[in-house]
């Protein structure tokens, strides 16, 4: 991408903030302007330098824009493509981070109309259990993946800009289809977020919270990590992805009803080879991802 033009971020948190930051340190805009409805944030984005400017409004910040980042949770994703809609001008484009793409595409088809060919969805596969501007950083994308969902009518230009933008950004894109995007995330994103929540909250159950904290070791601190991360976003995306997301919660009960006929049987050798399977493969990507500078 050549430098210049104004990039507007609608929603400067974790995700957006660290976007505009790190296209900043890549010179690739002159101009930034963000709008987020909470003034405290706003302020701590300007202060951080994500944006130069504070719009009064998600029309306001794409008036003028040349790329419109959307980075808003999956349930105001729809007002705000309204509201952005008809600002939108003959060349800028439009793209997103949500992490559910399938309810994001109809959104944005039903709200820009004719102009849906100017949206490019995506979703960077960055992130931490810490949000919000004061958490946003320029390396959160660096070695990251980001996935680019577009569709036929979606215009190739727009799409190859917007990979071109996380490139510079120091990501890897790969394309999928919108609603394997959902099938796969369910998977390997949300479900794991839905286990840690709920172990956490069922230990708070069965011990209270000082017993819980209390006599937990590494393992606990690790698997429960993104039980911090924000609740109020996270029930969004389960209810975004609530068809993909029962079914791999309905496929790992299974797992688990097979686990708990194992340990009732003492069968150590099914539960060995399950366990070694799945050490077996942490490793490997573990080994892989060092070897590559990722881990």
């Amino acid at each position: 991408m050549s430098p210049g033009g104004c990039l507007a971020v609608i929603g400067p948190g974790l995700i957006g903030g660290s976007a505009a930051l790190a296209a900043r340190a890549a010179g690739l805009f002159a101009h930034f302007v963000a709008y987020t409805p909470d003034r405290a944030e706003g302020r701590l984005a300007l202060e951080r330098g994500i944006a130069d400017r504070l719009a009064d409004s998600a029309a306001e910040a794409a008036a003028g824009a040349d790329f419109i980042l959307l980075a808003v949770p999956p349930a105001a994703m729809g007002d705000t493509l309204a509201a952005v809609a008809p600002m939108v001008g003959p060349k800028a484009l439009i793209t997103d981070v949500g992490s559910v793409k399938a309810p994001i595409v109809e959104a944005a088809r039903a709200a820009l109309g004719e102009r849906f060919a100017d949206f490019v969805p995506g979703h960077p596969l960055a992130g931490a259990e810490r949000h919000g501007a004061g958490s946003a950083r320029a390396d959160l994308f660096r070695d990251h993946r980001v996935l680019l969902t577009p569709l036929a009518e979606t215009d190739p230009a727009r799409t190859a800009r917007v990979a071109g933008f996380w490139t510079a950004l120091g990501a890897a894109v790969e394309f999928l289809e919108p609603l394997r995007h959902d099938e796969v995330l369910a998977l390997t994103s949300h479900l794991p977020h839905l286990l840690a929540f709920s172990l956490v909250d069922h230990l708070l159950s069965e011990l209270g919270e000082q017993d819980a904290f209390r006599y937990a070791a590494g393992g606990f601190r690790d698997f429960t990590r993104i039980a911090a991360s924000d609740a109020d976003l996270w029930a969004d995306i389960g209810c975004a992805n609530r068809v993909a997301l029962l079914a791999a919660l309905s496929s790992y009960r299974e797992r688990l009803g097979e686990l708990a006929e194992a340990l009732a049987r003492a069968d150590r050798a099914a539960l060995a080879e399950r366990f070694q399977r799945a050490s077996a493969a942490r490793r490997s990507v573990l080994s892989t991802r060092t070897a590559e500078g990722q881990a």
